[in-house]
């Protein structure tokens, strides 16, 4: 199968590539940088400089590698995302599903691509009812600001993977990412965080999260190249849970103390609104259809052992 991978060079891509290729694959990945054409080529795709942005060269690039399915891992996020960059953090990651998205759709529905496989996040539910949200369940838009524009940013590249004729559109609908090149990484920014103990337990720290393995991440994106209908997908483990529960079992498999407890109304005067609200009220998500429908289960069913045995 012929594959076009927007994204060859991200924490997904250095391990789909790979994968993908030794599954007899042909893969043309994208970048914007020279300087990784040589490194995606030894993952096993075949690099072509380009920019997102760039409508009329990515039509080009799309339409010569002819794919059968298109998959858009492309983000923007730097990897210590710090509460005092987040806003123009956010803002440049927004714009690649506002503006990006539409124009890797558009070049693969005129290349005559089958299927268009996205990145989207599952952390993007509003904080009302249950803890455990399904895909069909309303979305944060009101977000304490900058994640609402990001809410919307979500909600756009859903718009146009799942909205556009002329193609088979699926948005994977990922938690929060741990294990290698991630943030939750062992040598990862958040893990530093947790030992400097800068990463306190907010409040009641009844913000639930759902996390996904890197691992997990890449065989769900592989599943849905063929499996599944249409749609919006949580891509989760098996697990959601409150901050209270999670982030002392990851502290003591990163080998850090405890982490500290500071009162709500502390968190939003030192990192704001947002990241404090998202330690009280965030809300976890189910991966029942993308078990049901994609064929895809996870390897790491729950943070619980993947945190210890992938990070310890």
């Amino acid at each position: 199968m012929r594959i076009f991978l927007a994204g060859a060079s991200g924490v997904v891509g250095r391990q789909l590539v790979p994968k993908l290729a030794g599954l007899g694959h042909e893969v043309t990945g994208i970048t914007r940088s020279a300087e990784k054409t040589d490194a995606i080529r030894a993952l096993g795709a075949e690099p072509v400089i380009c920019d997102v942005y760039d409508r009329d060269r990515l039509r080009e690039v799309v339409a010569a590698a002819r794919p059968e399915v298109v998959i858009h891992h492309l983000t923007d996020l730097p990897q210590e995302l710090k509460p005092k960059g987040m806003k123009e953090a956010y803002a440049a990651n927004d714009r690649v599903r506002r503006e990006g998205t539409p124009n890797l759709v558009d070049a693969a529905v005129a290349a005559g691509a089958r299927r268009i496989v996205a990145q989207n996040v599952a952390f993007i539910y509003a904080p009302v009812g249950s803890w455990v949200k399904g895909e069909d369940d309303p979305l944060f838009l009101d977000a304490p600001k900058p994640f609402d524009g990001s809410v919307r940013a979500c909600q756009a590249l859903e718009r146009s993977v799942l909205g556009t004729d002329g193609i088979e559109g699926l948005s994977l609908r990922f938690g929060f990412f741990y294990g290698p090149g991630t943030t939750y990484a062992s040598d990862g920014y958040s893990t530093g965080e947790v030992r400097k103990r800068r990463f306190p337990l907010v409040g009641k720290a009844t913000g639930t999260f759902s996390f996904v393995h890197v691992d997990d991440v890449v065989a769900a994106t592989i599943a849905a190249m063929d499996q599944g209908t249409p749609g919006a997908y949580n891509v989760v483990d098996d697990d959601p849970a409150p901050a209270s529960e999670w982030l002392p079992v990851f502290a003591d498999a990163v080998g850090a103390k405890p982490p500290r407890h500071v009162p709500l109304w502390v968190a939003r005067l030192f990192v704001g609104r947002a990241p404090a609200s998202m330690m009280t009220e965030l809300r976890g998500a189910s991966n029942a259809k993308a078990r049901a429908e994609l064929g895809w289960e996870p390897r790491w069913p729950s943070w619980r052992e993947g945190f210890r045995e992938a990070l310890g």
